[in-house]
């Protein structure tokens, strides 16, 4: 199945990321936001020296920075780190000090926004595998799980934060779905793109061996 056709069936994923590798095993990367409210959807991607980051569209109407802004990915030696929040420090901080994935998550909890609490979902990538996490609330407790891959070519795993629309927004459950990368930069890009609802639209971005791409609905609509 394509990313497009697995996005298109859902009404509201919230953020998303997914990662695995191409046919001729180049590493792929995918992370998307997307947004109901006007201080979500005033975001897009910038990358600049390896890092992704969100930034206000127009910093004039933030209303609240905290839990829309911060650095996507970052790289940890040779490790990837993506993820939908601030926890992508935690995770490389702690991975150049040596330390495991496990103990980065382990000091963090899903995000403080009641009545949803979005889960955390993260991604560490390398030549070697891969691992998609989420931090979630269950009952009183906080859920972390780790999916653990190997290198299969031509096969992603993608995550999202919400399973679809509603009030409070439903927590992702289950396993990450196994899809297939396509056969570049641009055709993984633009399957995703045009599957999520145009009024969710923020931000799309995919690594596809060395080649990056970025779409921000933000820049698309204002020409």
């Amino acid at each position: 199945m394509r990313a497009g056709e697995y996005l298109g069936a859902i009404d509201y994923p919230g953020r998303i990321a997914a990662a695995g590798y191409g046919k001729n095993g180049e590493p792929v990367l995918l992370y998307a936001i997307t947004g109901r409210s006007s201080n979500s959807r005033n975001r897009v991607f910038r990358l600049e020296n390896g890092v992704l980051r969100t930034e206000p569209y127009d910093p004039s109407k933030v209303e609240d920075p905290s839990l829309i802004i911060y650095n996507a990915m970052r790289y940890a030696g040779e490790t990837t780190v993506l993820t939908n929040g601030d926890q992508t420090d935690t995770i490389a901080d702690f991975l150049n000090e040596g330390k495991s994935l496990e103990e980065a998550l382990v000091t963090r909890t899903y995000e403080p926004d009641d009545p949803n609490f979005t889960p955390r979902i993260s991604i560490t990538h390398s030549a070697s595998g891969y691992t998609l996490s989420i931090i979630r609330k269950s009952g009183d407790e906080t859920e972390r799980r780790i999916y653990s891959y190997g290198v299969e070519n031509g096969v992603m795993h993608m995550i999202h934060t919400y399973m679809h629309d509603g009030s409070p927004l439903p927590s992702f459950e289950g396993l990450p779905a196994r899809l297939e990368t396509l056969s570049s930069a641009d055709e993984l890009l633009n399957d995703a793109w045009n599957a999520i609802a145009e009024d969710r639209r923020i931000s799309v971005y995919v690594r596809y061996g060395s080649e990056e791409r970025i779409m921000n609905a933000m820049e698309e609509s204002n020409g």
